[in-house]
């Protein structure tokens, strides 16, 4: 089975394998022709998966863990647990989504773009003090700057 984000629809992805979406996919679909697709695809027997609460907070877990949490969507992290939870290849473009779902052990599959490489954690450096800490805050603990991402490599 694959989970298929936004970008499958926008790119007229295809596939003869089973196909899966998180329900607020639709709402992310704003010109016609992918709603279109997105609308044929359903109709023609695509799965609606609404992931539950476990996999949502492994999720979340995970992506925590990779410092990718700031970068997701409410719909990402359903995407991803969808995928997760049903055993599914994760179809995507996007990279935060590709290393989460490689912390969690899920195939995914790149459309447009080259998939990942390799996977990666992320550290929040202080845009005034130059702190650097290794999970996410909205502003330093030391001098109240903003934190940036950065890879720490």
């Amino acid at each position: 089975m694959h989970v298929l984000d936004a970008s499958a629809f926008i790119d007229d992805y295809t596939t003869d394998e089973a196909v899966a979406t998180v329900p607020a996919v639709r709402e992310e679909l704003t010109d016609d022709s992918s709603g279109y697709r997105f609308d044929a695809l359903e109709g023609a027997g695509m799965q609606l998966h609404v992931p539950g609460e476990g996999p949502l907070a492994q999720v979340e877990r995970a992506a925590r863990s990779t410092g990718d949490f700031t970068e997701l969507s409410d719909t990402d992290v359903r995407l991803l647990a969808a995928a997760f939870e049903l055993g599914a290849t994760l179809v995507t473009d996007d990279y935060a989504m590709q290393n989460v779902a490689d912390e969690l052990d899920v195939a995914t599959e790149s459309i447009s773009q080259d998939g990942i490489d390799e996977q990666r954690s992320w550290d929040y450096q202080c845009q005034g003090c130059g702190r650097v800490y290794d999970s996410h805050r909205e502003r330093c603990e030391v001098c109240g700057a903003d934190l940036e991402r950065k890879n720490p490599s």
